[in-house]
């Protein structure tokens, strides 16, 4: 789809909430040194992991801030994290160096009430380290854990206290508490564990090597690329996401078993609206393939490790949820599909007039358009009908997400309303959300977070939208800010030639794209937001596996070999 952009005429400058978001949170926090950290300035930009103090606190910002007051905005999913109230000395319970491994992607206040606080039990968020050292023997000390035990998709609020795998742990972060995915979130066993939970104790004898190495899986090593983050890809870290169609637009077709070995995640393109009952979801294989096969070739991909889901939408199947009713028809058409063919999970790849915001949806945590609001419910019902291993990919146009930073549908007078349209979809799914994999071509040019326009097909282009997701950015018309996803949620989007479609990227401008974000090397005029790296960003998407095969593989071959070397 090629889109006009209208050049912003004016700029909103930001401003403080006030002090209002810090008075909705009751604080118990420790004592720490402030000596060497600067105080907190509104004319400074600070990225992820930067450390300030501001009213005789200490702060570290989650990600790229500026004018934010962290009194202010240290909320849960908001810019800064609370450190603890300065003491002017080094503390014994805990210093700001002590936490300066702690992962910026860990957008979370991680606060608790002081009536939930038990200082000889907790080990509180302002005292995490890296290495077995910083638990205090309190903390993994055996005694009795009269807490329930943990269940993947259970509401749990920050401070709740659970048990599993022979601890109790202590939640930091509700909505990622809460999740269904317990590989990611599971306490003491989830990829990401230590970003929703704190150990408190071990619910009985634990020798001094467990507890070692127990206490040495910090945020900081969170989706670290070892082979506890084999999630989705079998051994590799660094995955590869097609979209193999079963329609051929020139490329040829191919039989799903003899996709490559190369790609991890098989997008099976598309499921489309029946068009007989609104909000209705059909498949139907192209008659070159035989369903019995197809479906034998589905389960000899998931044998070998890979993950193979249905993609809804596309450019040509427009779907609107307009009314609960179409949700219903949605979620029971859907299931259907997925249960027939035995897929993974689900792709949503809405583009057209699928997403738009009403005039005065301004608030995408909160959106009233019937569209987006069916959409939002349909996909939770989905993830909860299948759980915590079902997958949840989005695969948006950077119309529909970072054009919010410049334009947002349901604020602005005269520009398209579908502008930033997915923003809160995504956000409404970000703890269910396994990838979201934007498409980074047929698209005009876009501001970045330096303000400046980037165009498609090369390196820069690909750096800075990447970096927007990473970083989180404001909502133009809006004082609010999308917050960031966590770095293994994001997929670089790019056509696998140049058939393929708009902004082809090569091979080397896609590597220097990947080289800049994660390593900070070789990086063009855009910079990323990160002092360290986006060290866990998570991989590249194609359209399609189809035009891969008919460029000789070039993009999986060579794609392949250089993520595994990183």
């Amino acid at each position: 789809m090629k889109v006009l952009f209208l050049k912003p005429l004016f700029k909103i400058p930001l401003m403080s909430m006030g002090a209002l978001l810090a008075a909705a949170f009751s604080i118990n926090a420790h004592a720490v040194s402030c000596s060497g950290v600067p105080v907190w300035n509104s004319a400074s930009a600070y990225s992820g992991g930067a450390q300030v103090q501001e009213t005789g606190k200490a702060y570290k910002a989650n990600w790229w801030s500026q004018g934010h007051s962290p009194a202010a905005y240290s909320g849960q999913y908001q810019e800064w994290l609370l450190l603890g109230v300065c003491d002017g000395a080094t503390s014994s319970v805990s210093s700001i160096s002590s936490v300066s491994s702690v992962s910026s992607s860990k957008s979370s206040n991680a606060v608790v009430s002081s009536s939930s606080i038990s200082n000889s039990s907790l080990k509180s968020s302002s005292s995490i380290a890296t290495s077995s050292s910083s638990l205090s023997s309190s903390s993994v000390a055996g005694g009795t854990c009269a807490s329930p035990q943990y269940v993947a998709g259970t509401s749990y609020s920050t401070g709740q206290l659970v048990k599993n795998l022979g601890s109790e742990y202590r939640c930091t972060v509700g909505g990622w508490c809460s999740s269904t995915s317990d590989w990611a979130y599971a306490p003491g066993s989830g990829t990401y564990w230590t970003q929703a939970w704190d150990l408190v104790r071990s619910c009985g004898a634990v020798s001094s090597s467990v507890a070692s190495s127990t206490s040495s899986k910090s945020s900081s090593s969170a989706g670290s690329k070892s082979s506890s983050s084999k999630s989705s890809s079998g051994s590799r870290y660094h995955v590869i996401s097609g979209y193999w169609h079963n329609f051929n637009n020139g490329s040829g077709v191919i039989p799903i078993d003899q996709v490559s070995d190369a790609f991890d995640i098989i997008n099976v393109s598309f499921a489309e609206p029946t068009k007989t009952v609104e909000g209705q979801i059909g498949f139907v294989l192209d008659p070159a393939f035989d369903k019995t096969a197809f479906k034998a070739g589905i389960r000899a991909k998931q044998a070998a490790g890979k993950k193979v889901i249905i993609s809804i939408g596309g450019a040509n199947g427009q779907v609107q949820l307009n009314s609960q009713a179409a949700r219903i028809a949605f979620v029971s058409s859907v299931t259907a599909i997925i249960d027939e063919y035995g897929f993974d999970g689900l792709d949503v790849d809405f583009e057209g007039h699928s997403l738009f915001l009403n005039s005065g949806d301004n608030d995408f945590r909160s959106p009233t358009t019937p569209v987006v609001v069916n959409l939002i419910g349909a996909l939770q019902d989905l993830t909860t009908h299948y759980g915590s291993k079902f997958m949840l990919t989005m695969a948006p146009e950077t119309f529909f997400v970072q054009l919010g930073y410049s334009f947002y549908g349901g604020t602005c007078s005269g520009c398209d309303t579908r502008a930033g349209a997915y923003l809160p979809v995504i956000y409404a799914l970000r703890n269910q959300l396994t990838y979201l994999q934007v498409q980074n071509y047929n698209s005009g040019s876009i501001t970045g977070l330096d303000n400046q326009y980037h165009n498609m097909g090369v390196a820069d282009f690909h750096v800075a939208m990447v970096d927007m997701l990473l970083t989180g950015f404001k909502v133009a018309g809006t004082q609010l800010i999308f917050p960031a996803l966590r770095q293994d949620q994001v997929l670089l989007g790019l056509p696998a030639n140049a058939n393929a479609g708009g902004g082809f990227t090569t091979v080397a401008e896609v590597q220097a794209a990947v080289n800049c974000l994660q390593k900070l090397q070789g990086c063009g005029p855009y910079k990323p937001h990160t002092t360290t790296g986006w060290t866990d960003f998570k991989g590249l998407m194609t359209w399609s596996i189809n035009w891969d095969k008919f460029n000789n593989f070039e993009f999986s071959t060579q794609h392949r070999q250089y993520l595994d070397q990183l």
